[in-house]
């Protein structure tokens, strides 16, 4: 037995030394300081500097903000108060730190489910993960996020198991998900799959009788969640006169133009991550050019030309106006009538699918056209190779959670139900989304790896 846990000790010990060498080689030859990281950390300069939340602007000095939630700009803020204002690598290390946590409390999920082998396993898979270990490299919510939700379903069994009541645990699952909905947004998704589960615990619970005394601590964690949102939601009533209790889905503040007729045409034709660097992002910026749209862009010859003038004229200030919109609102409905099915349908899936299984290379110095391979060669197998890659983890992952459905989930039902859930909802609402992001898929990595551990145990430690 002592052999075994030395073998054991010294297996994850290797597992943590192989991870820290991969995040620390993302750190030192890949770090991504650009775009949102920043806009971040210009919130939390001012909010720790000034005790304003929100931008420097050279125009009008500092401007309140409400586009992004406090919870990462509270982390960099604690990380610049520590280390230093705009030391992102410090912020890095750090992210580095709580994601090498984040894969062991992944191995012990796995280890209270399936045993100590699929726990070693589910280690390994994450420790060596380099989709999600590339973003310990970009001071954005991804690690915080990854932490959250790892964290969440590891004390809701930890809390299953404890006799569900006010127990320490509790106060872990309610504080984590708080926590993640103050990262982004959808992670309200969070608690709308884990609160459902504590209730489904408690009904099942030999305290049936009991069952309103029981459901208390549930309802003390559904307030828990919401608590953080009451200052943020007074705050952006008192600065804004608006009721927001997150942050908008359109990443504006309140005032500002949206150019909902330019991101309609973008829906009716965008699938890849290359469309959203190259026009998604640029617009209102920079030029957008017209080989950069595919041909699936244009119904017609005289829509092709009535594309390319308002492209043209776009370009003269790289503004986005109402006319401009205007403009290309009329392109929208030409092409959603000419084919509903397609904007409705195909090209969501479409783009969800290329969240989900696009090669993950966008922290990587590979070319948006990765594929031509005339032009990159080892950067095209490279990106096939990480396609592949990421392909073995979703299979794995949906054999393991099959065999674990196979064998019955006994007493982990509702745990299994609400990760299930997640992943599905996550899912339903990647289909609404204009761009196409795969980082935005990033959250299924912590599920996946559990569930593929189970492939790995030993037939007897899977509950049925």
């Amino acid at each position: 037995m002592t052999e075994g846990r030395v073998k054991t000790g010294l297996n994850a010990t290797l597992a943590l030394i192989a991870g820290f060498a991969l995040r620390l080689w993302y750190v030192t030859r890949a770090p991504r300081i650009d775009g949102d990281t920043l806009i971040y950390g210009n919130i939390a300069k001012n909010w720790m500097q000034h005790d304003i939340y929100g931008f420097a602007t050279t125009v009008k000095g500092l401007q309140p903000t409400l586009i992004r939630l406090p919870g990462y700009p509270l982390f960099l803020a604690a990380c610049f108060r520590v280390f230093g204002v705009d030391h992102y690598v410090a912020v890095m290390c750090v992210q580095g730190l709580f994601d090498l946590f984040t894969c062991l409390l992944i191995a012990a999920l796995a280890r209270r489910l399936f045993g100590q082998r699929a726990a070693l396993v589910a280690l390994w898979l994450s420790a060596l993960c380099p989709f999600t270990a590339a973003y310990v490299a970009a001071p954005l919510t991804e690690i915080l996020t990854l932490f959250t939700i790892t964290l969440t379903f590891y004390s809701l069994e930890r809390w299953r198991s404890a006799s569900l009541g006010f127990n320490r645990w509790l106060w872990v699952v309610a504080v984590t998900m708080a926590y993640s909905v103050l990262l982004r947004p959808e992670q309200g998704m969070l608690p709308a799959v884990v609160v459902p589960a504590m209730i489904w615990m408690v009904w099942k619970s030999p305290q049936r009788l009991l069952l309103l005394q029981n459901l208390s601590p549930v309802a003390v964690a559904a307030i828990c969640v919401v608590l953080p949102l009451v200052p943020w939601t007074a705050r952006n009533w008192r600065t804004f006169h608006v009721i927001q209790p997150l942050a908008p889905r359109s990443a504006s503040d309140p005032g500002e133009f949206i150019p909902r007729g330019f991101q309609h045409w973008y829906r009716t034709w965008a699938i890849d991550f290359a469309s959203t660097e190259q026009v998604y992002w640029n617009y209102d910026s920079t030029d957008l050019r017209l080989g950069d749209l595919p041909t699936r862009a244009f119904n017609s010859d005289e829509q092709y030309e009535a594309t390319a003038s308002l492209l043209s004229d776009y370009n003269q200030k790289d503004n986005a106006t109402r006319p401009l919109d205007d403009r290309f609102e009329a392109i929208a409905e030409q092409r959603i009538q000419a084919n509903p099915i397609r904007y409705y349908i195909g090209l969501p899936i479409a783009r969800l699918i290329n969240m989900l299984f696009r090669p993950r290379t966008e922290m990587m110095q590979i070319g948006l056209d990765w594929w031509n391979w005339h032009e990159y060669r080892s950067q095209t197998l490279l990106a096939y190779g990480m396609a592949a890659l990421n392909f073995s983890y979703f299979a794995l992952g949906a054999i393991g959670l099959w065999l674990w459905w196979r064998a019955g989930w006994g007493v982990h039902g509702a745990l299994a139900a609400a990760m299930t859930a997640f992943v599905v909802l996550r899912c339903t609402l990647l289909l609404t989304l204009d761009n196409s992001e795969p980082r935005y898929t990033l959250e299924f990595f912590p599920l996946l790896f559990v569930w593929g551990s189970c492939v790995f145990a030993r037939r007897a430690k899977i509950p049925g």
